[in-house]
């Protein structure tokens, strides 16, 4: 048996770990004197603002110009139509209110896809939620991705049922 078989078959245990050569490096210790490479001035050059303590340009400087986060327009608030959305896993819903069903035949199945058909919602981008603004008078089953209350009475109400996709 070779010496480099004898190795693999030693057992893995915390006495005999060790990272991988190359893979961690010395920390650079600087000011300590001129040998080390890292002397006198410890690599930050002579004079200027980014020698001095606590130097160094904030994140978004751009040398005196006008910054980009204050150039551009803000459009405050949760709930204003424009605004951004809070937080960055929103979504936005198609809004379609249970009197746009009406036009639909009784009995009819009701999906996203025949929302578009009919022309009621412009595509499918977006998740859909039926609302419960006005009156139905037609058995429906309506298959959407969310239902207000309403919605939900409006149409069992009617004689349809309500599916959530």
């Amino acid at each position: 048996m070779s010496e480099e078989e004898a190795k693999t078959d030693e057992q893995i245990g915390l006495h005999n770990l060790k990272p991988t050569p190359g893979s961690r490096h010395a920390r650079k210790r600087v000011g300590r004197g001129h040998g080390s490479g890292h002397g006198k001035t410890s690599g930050r050059g002579h004079k200027g603002f980014n020698s001095r303590s606590g130097g160094g340009v904030r994140p978004g400087y751009e040398g005196g110009q006008m910054p980009l986060y204050m150039r551009v327009g803000k459009l405050r608030g949760p709930n204003k139509k424009m605004s951004m959305p809070m937080g960055p896993f929103r979504t936005v819903n198609t809004a379609v209110n249970v009197s746009r069903l009406a036009s639909f035949a009784a009995g009819a199945e009701v999906t996203p896809e025949s929302l578009v058909e009919a022309g009621i919602i412009k595509n499918l981008k977006h998740p859909v939620k039926i609302l419960g603004n006005g009156e139905l008078g037609v058995a429906l089953t309506v298959r959407a991705h969310k239902f207000s209350k309403a919605a939900v009475e409006k149409i069992e109400a009617a004689g349809g049922k309500a599916e959530v996709l």
